[in-house]
């Protein structure tokens, strides 16, 4: 009797974390984050028109001399493009430090305190974050108009509770760990604590909620723009820019098209990243 071999099966080989196949999405998605930012912070320096100036009949389509065509009121849509992000951008980033220093500031004091202080801080926190974060845009927006600072604190005020809650439990998983007990034991005092035991080993945690937080900072303050908050007259901004050209969707896309895909490229790029690094941080936890 002949006895068959059969050949040995091939494993198949997975793509494990930091080989090209796994880093090749990773540098796509920040490539288009930082692609887009430049374009909003540097695109001022090359727009080729004046973003305010009417130069043509409005919604006229795109030619040599306007690339992306004209708006509702004849203006360069490309222009207003490029010099449109940058209020949006600035925005929401000062929004998400604002409230990346309030939530680390609070929670950090709620972990450090007695029980009972910092679930007094925790609940009055929460008294804020029941408002819908657009109400409480709206009523800023609405009682201090054209002003960008009052927009960057609504955007704060409206996300930093939900910092706070987060770092707090990160900052509560480091107190009660034995190392923290032993140099508390030995006599560090808190300020030692807190600086080379605290604050290190809870960095990855802030680090991701700053990145979830720009997310819901950069929808926020679109959003103000689309209801025509913040800095008011011609200035362009990316989503009042959708705002005024969706009538004329029928007769020009790009004056709302454009704008529209780089806030949705954003805000995807962004939020990709931040579950990258919620992974990481994730692994490195385990």
């Amino acid at each position: 009797m002949t006895t068959v071999l059969a050949p040995p099966r091939r494993r198949t080989r997975t793509a494990r974390p930091g080989t090209p196949g796994r880093r090749r999405p990773l540098f796509l998605t920040g490539s288009g984050a930082l692609l887009v930012l430049l374009l909003a912070v540097l695109g001022p320096l090359i727009a080729p028109h004046s973003p305010t100036a009417q130069l043509a009949a409005p919604f006229q389509q795109p030619d040599g001399q306007f690339l992306l065509g004209t708006d509702v009121l004849g203006r360069d849509v490309a222009s207003r493009v490029l010099s449109g992000g940058r209020a949006i951008v600035l925005t929401a980033l000062a929004g998400t430090a604002a409230a990346g220093a309030v939530g680390m500031s609070a929670g950090v004091l709620a972990a450090m305190v007695s029980r009972r202080l910092g679930d007094l801080l925790i609940r009055c926190l929460d008294a804020l974050a029941v408002l819908p974060a657009l109400l409480v845009v709206l009523v800023l927006a609405a009682g201090f108009p054209g002003s960008d600072t009052a927009l960057v604190a609504a955007v704060a005020l409206a996300t930093a509770p939900f910092s706070t809650r987060v770092l707090r439990a990160a900052a509560d998983t480091v107190l009660n760990s034995g190392y923290v007990e032993a140099a508390i034991a030995r006599g560090d005092t808190r300020r030692a604590v807190l600086r080379h035991d605290v604050l290190p080993n809870i960095a990855g945690p802030a680090l991701m909620d700053t990145a979830l937080r720009l997310v819901a900072s950069l929808h926020l303050t679109a959003t103000a723009g689309f209801l025509g908050l913040g800095e008011g007259g011609a200035a362009p901004d990316w989503g009042r820019m959708v705002s005024e050209n969706v009538p004329g969707a029928t007769l020009a896309a790009t004056p709302f098209l454009a704008p529209a895909l780089l806030i949705v490229l954003l805000s995807v790029c962004v939020g990709l990243l931040a579950g990258r690094l919620a992974d990481t941080v994730g692994r490195g936890a385990a």
